[in-house]
């Protein structure tokens, strides 16, 4: 083991999620991770990223995350100059399987490779504490434990397992075993776990990928075996790794906890007390955010009076006033308001399970959805006819497609289009328009070095997203 005791530590980014008790702000279509929701110039994922900017510990990151969010990951990686491999899950099938296809991954470059497992939407407080933890859990390690990152408690939280910390590991001073591993418990169980020396268990692991892939052969071995399968069948498509959907479905779906943590004898912590959360509700949100004189924590737009203790979120123009109410959750979005208490801000993901029963668009899609070319928002939709505002970014390029339903007129508000239009192709300029009649061949590019806007009306008697027919497409879809 000598010729690895120096080595990097190869770092995992699991973003498949979809935040869905932080509706409306963390939806289908743009989920918690991928959001601004705590510093206002990044994203949760972006910031972790940047936590693993040390190249004497870290290696280059693999990123794990869903077809759909693909384009949204390399952009994002690409706004914080960060380059990782990125891997496409088919579909989602819990933990398990993303940590199987993430040892796979990295024990091809070394069998023996020491694996980071981090998730895409936690929140650290103290980066340099949590690479410091980091590389003390890797000697733990390079000794064969599965080492985890144990949270010293701050509050008596019931939304988090615990870690019942054991004897001292050979691997590292300040290591241990673990003695168990809790689930979560209720108020008074949190506060007996708390006065006995539990830990948080943060969801943070560190292995040699020798040692994981053996307690999943051990453990789940069918999760293996379909892994493995479906990243010896995996293609590249432009800068993505594609899993094979038929063997990455026959994984079982299940947590990396269940499937081999709580079963393994190799199970080893490393007691961390930096600031940290999963912001996984809004009364979440609140704890990690600077708070006013009132106590309260404002984003956007926001007037209150006589208002305490209470998280007012507002996005876009929107102008979101509260009076006389404490220890709320306000949040105001462009299609959606939410209002609830702080403390029952956990039952958001039971209300989006009703919206969905419902069938409400506004459940999974923004109003702004994205695209690896930019963005559309729609501004107004009826019977007939739908408006919509469209950002193409430099160099950005639709498909080239058509409508058998409706006709499109393009006003260029800002930059210049390129349009091919049947067999011609143009520039429009701004304040000119360009008129796409129906069943006409189309493409809209961005060759300028600015955004490109426009305002699209479309005219017809269908208006879906599913009245394209694709003829070329640069991104594969």
């Amino acid at each position: 083991m000598s010729q690895h005791a120096n080595a990097l530590i190869h770092p995992v980014i699991l973003c498949g999620g979809s935040g869905t008790r932080l509706w409306p702000a963390s939806r289908e279509s743009m989920p918690k991770q991928f959001t601004p929701l705590v510093n206002p110039d990044s994203s949760t994922f972006q910031d972790t990223a940047l936590r693993l900017g040390d190249g004497s510990v870290f290696s280059r990151p693999a990123i794990l995350t869903s077809s759909d969010a693909r384009f949204i990951v390399a952009e994002q990686l690409q706004h914080v100059g960060i380059a990782a491999d990125i891997i496409l899950e088919p579909e989602r099938r819990d933990s398990a399987a993303a940590v199987a296809v993430a040892t796979l991954h990295a024990a091809r470059r070394d069998p023996e490779a020491i694996v980071l497992i981090m998730a895409a939407d936690h929140v650290i407080g103290d980066a340099a504490a949590f690479v410091e933890a980091a590389r003390a859990a890797a000697a733990g390690a390079r000794a064969g434990a599965i080492m985890t990152l144990g949270i010293t408690p701050t509050a008596p939280a019931t939304g988090y397992g615990y870690i019942r910390v054991g004897a001292a590991l050979a691997g590292g001073e300040g290591n241990h075993k673990v003695e168990r591993f809790v689930e979560k418990p209720d108020r008074d169980g949190a506060l007996r776990l708390i006065d006995e020396g539990a830990l948080w268990n943060s969801g943070y692991f560190l292995f040699r990928a020798d040692v994981m892939l053996a307690e999943l052969e051990t453990y789940a071995p069918e999760i293996l075996a379909a892994t493995r399968a479906a990243l010896d069948a995996a293609v590249i498509d432009l800068d993505f790794v594609r899993l094979d959907a038929a063997a990455f479905g026959r994984a079982p779906k299940t947590s990396i906890d269940y499937a081999v943590m709580e079963r393994t004898g190799r199970a080893g912590v490393r007691p961390v007390s930096f600031p940290w959360s999963d912001v996984g509700t809004w009364d979440a949100v609140w704890d990690v955010l600077a708070h006013d004189s009132d106590g309260n924590a404002v984003r956007g737009r926001v007037e209150t009076i006589d208002t305490h203790g209470s998280l007012i979120h507002s996005e876009g123009e929107h102008l979101t006033t509260v009076v006389g109410l404490d220890d709320v959750v306000v949040v105001t979005t462009p299609d959606a308001v939410l209002v609830t208490s702080k403390a029952r801000s956990g039952q958001v993901k039971d209300l989006v399970t009703r919206l969905r029963d419902k069938a409400h668009p506004e459940a999974d899609a923004h109003r702004r959805m994205y695209r690896p070319w930019g963005w559309y928002q729609r501004i107004d939709i009826g019977e007939r006819f739908q408006v919509k505002r469209i950002m193409v970014t430099p160099g950005g390029r639709l498909s080239l497609q058509k409508h058998f339903h409706r006709a499109e007129h393009w006003v260029v508000v800002k930059g210049t289009a390129e349009v091919t239009l049947n067999e011609s192709v143009v520039l429009v300029h701004e304040n000119e328009a360009i008129y796409l009649p129906i069943g006409s061949m189309h493409r809209l590019t961005n060759p300028g070095k600015i955004p490109l806007e426009l305002i699209e009306v479309q005219v017809g008697s269908y208006t879906g997203e599913d009245d394209i027919i694709r003829v070329e497409d640069i991104y594969g879809r």
